[in-house]
């Protein structure tokens, strides 16, 4: 099939949707000097809409039965203080940790629910503002972009970082980063060796944390991503194969499956990194 002619090929089409709306072309795998706008302002705005929906539910409580709405969310609500509960143990430090938890699980959700959407209908509503659709990029899902998670995983640590100087103060700290997880030894020369392999271990740890925190959700929902346009490229392929009935089927099926699975997954994904999160800021406040 001619690009020119036809339309894109499988794999032009598949690379056109993965291609970010951008300040710049990406020239190097780590290029801190690109933007990716269609993430940024998709989660600002999915951010003000789970604020709005959060602060909805508080507004319209009521003391009496509840409503469906208000069900669920307190539901919500009280499962993610329990497990704020289950992992921090400083009543005061959950003030601030549980509000935040459930924040991020009801932001994180709506980010992956725009896998939800049909994958060509808002960058198909983008390209009509311009005069050539088909180099106009859109992305729609913040959380299959690694800048995305990336953010929220280190965002994450800069909290660890904060609470682990707040819990045990800058001396209580450094002594941490150079004794655990080997301990020390009272011999002066030993005790320097086993402090440097310490302090390895611990940045080592760190870094982990903070890298796999990000790259699973990242990696859950670009391959949820990648998906959904295989399936719509059965569907578009179906009007133009002597077996087009059978892809016509196979898309209604395959994409009515998957986005019924995936349904599972974007909530599984936004409760597995609220849950690292709590633990993590957990270990922060533990003494080792």
């Amino acid at each position: 099939m001619a690009a020119g002619a036809q339309g894109p090929t499988a794999g032009e089409y598949i690379t056109h949707h993965l291609e970010h709306l951008t300040n710049v072309k990406q020239g190097f795998i780590v290029d801190f000097s690109v933007i990716n706008y269609d993430s940024i302002f998709i989660a600002l705005v999915l951010g003000l809409l789970g604020v709005w929906i959060l602060h909805r539910a508080a507004k319209n409580a009521t003391s009496g039965v509840p409503g469906r709405f208000q069900a669920a969310v307190e539901l919500l609500v009280e499962m993610v203080d329990g497990q704020a509960k289950a992992n921090i143990h400083n009543a005061e430090s959950r003030k601030f940790v549980a509000p935040l938890a459930l924040t991020v699980f009801v932001w994180i959700f709506l980010m992956n629910a725009m896998d939800l959407l049909p994958v060509d209908l808002l960058p198909h509503l983008w390209g009509m503002a311009h005069e050539d659709p088909h180099h106009a990029y859109l992305r729609v899902v913040p959380t299959a972009d690694l800048s995305t998670t990336f953010g929220l995983s280190l965002a994450v640590l800069a909290l660890c970082l904060y609470y682990s100087v707040k819990i045990k103060g800058w001396g209580g700290w450094a002594h941490e980063l150079v004794t655990a997880p080997f301990g020390t030894s009272k011999n002066p020369v030993f005790a320097v060796i086993l402090g440097v392999i310490n302090f390895v271990m611990q940045i080592i740890e760190y870094l982990a944390k903070t890298v796999s925190h990000g790259m699973r959700l990242f990696g859950n929902m670009y391959a949820g991503e990648l998906v959904f346009m295989l399936i719509a490229l059965m569907g578009g392929y179906a009007a133009m194969s002597f077996g087009g009935a059978m892809l016509g089927l196979g898309h209604v099926i395959a994409g009515t499956i998957w986005a019924i699975f995936h349904i599972l997954v974007i909530t599984l994904q936004a409760f597995i990194f609220m849950m690292l999160a709590l633990i993590y800021l957990g270990q922060a406040h533990s003494h080792h």
